[in-house]
């Protein structure tokens, strides 16, 4: 008994056994495999991301006309639906096509017609100013003749007449040679814009023809769980349709009535601003008024004191009339966003993204709005 007690001690209950040894193995082997299953998750997450952004880099010149692609698809779906059902409902390729050919004859045609004379009106204002045809100082002289003592007010106040005179006339060659480098930049880059347009074309019909598969599928790709998903997308859907469609529907028919009424009056070019006042009718605020309310004043100064008010009374009563009723009924109440932050995204995105941004910054803005609302539902706090 002695014995065995004196062994006892340094028995095998003091040295470490294969059983004790054995748990720190596999310890040691499972961080292993997770360390290595890390690895090769983030590595394959990192490949994802790196060819993706190669893709969207290499393609980054066309992303604005898929885009464009895009909105037209949300755009005509409708049509092409129509014509779905006309020739078939199995024969979607033979519709997109109809659609496709039905859209470049009655939308494209009629705006590469407008460019073109756009262009020949551009090229003939800039000619004229150059000849000295258009006086850019007649509102001064206006002034001058309204307003005699006009002259020591502003030499009191340290402005000299001739400065604003010569200012002017800077001002107004620096302006034509501007619309004049833009119109022979158009004629130049014309090769891209046909390039541009036919991509567009492409991409439109296959849109068409297979956009809900190429939707669902990514919707089933992107991890986020699809009704985030169909959420996300139909919100872009929402607000790039109503922000599209009422906006041009708003610019148009202001830049319709504009250039209609300089027609009228006599105006030349009247086309040209017609389309400027389209365009600058994309903008929440100024619009049409920064080209119309200008020409009032220099008709006032021609001596054409009767066109001047009839253009005046057109611009207010009508053109401002269209802008305030039609906006806020086509843009405010489909995009579900309030006017303030629809004019700031709008700005935004016209100065990130150039004209297409009209579109660009309320559908970025709305999806913004709808990533946080998402989150606070999800992951927010209740409130008190």
């Amino acid at each position: 008994m002695s014995q065995d007690s004196e062994k006892d001690p340094v028995g095998p209950s003091s040295a470490p056994t294969p059983v004790e040894a054995a748990p720190v193995k596999e310890t040691v082997f499972e961080r292993e495999d997770h360390l290595f299953g890390l690895v090769r998750t983030n590595l394959f997450f990192i490949l994802v991301a790196v060819t993706t952004l190669a893709f969207l880099g290499m393609i980054g010149q066309f992303l604005i006309t898929v885009l464009w692609a895009v909105v037209l698809t949300m755009i005509f779906y409708g049509l092409f639906k129509w014509v779905r059902r006309r020739v078939g409902e199995n024969r979607r390729g033979l519709a997109a096509a109809i659609t496709s050919l039905l859209i470049f004859f009655f939308v494209i045609i009629p705006f590469i017609l407008l460019a073109i004379a756009l262009f020949n009106q551009g090229l003939g204002l800039y000619q004229s100013i150059e000849a000295g045809e258009i006086d850019p100082n007649l509102v001064v002289d206006y002034v001058e003749r309204q307003i005699p003592g006009i002259y020591d007010m502003l030499g009191e106040a340290g402005i000299s007449p001739n400065g604003v005179r010569e200012k002017i006339t800077e001002l107004v060659g620096t302006l034509s040679q501007f619309i004049a480098t833009k119109v022979l930049s158009l004629g130049s880059n014309l090769v891209n814009v046909f390039v541009q347009f036919t991509l567009m074309l492409y991409l439109l019909f296959f849109f068409l023809k297979d956009g809900k598969q190429v939707t669902q599928s990514i919707i089933d790709t992107i991890p986020m769980g699809n009704v985030r998903e169909r959420q996300l997308f139909a919100r872009f859907a929402q607000v790039s349709k109503a922000t599209l469609k009422g906006t041009l529907v708003v610019a148009l028919v202001q830049g319709s009535i504009g250039g209609l009424i300089f027609a009228i009056l006599g105006i030349p070019a009247a086309l040209l601003w017609g389309v400027a006042m389209t365009l600058l009718a994309l903008l929440p605020v100024g619009g049409s008024a920064i080209v119309w309310f200008p020409t009032v004043i220099i008709l006032f100064a021609q001596g054409h004191p009767i066109k001047a008010v009839i253009l005046l009374v057109v611009g207010v009563l009508i053109i401002g009339l269209v802008d305030n009723l039609l906006r806020p009924l086509l843009v405010g109440r489909d995009t579900e966003m309030p006017d303030y932050l629809v004019l700031i995204s709008t700005l935004g995105g016209i100065t990130y993204f150039g004209l297409s941004g009209f579109v660009i910054g309320p559908t970025i803005a709305a999806l913004f709005i709808t990533v946080w609302e998402m989150m606070g539902r999800d992951y927010g706090g209740d409130s008190a």
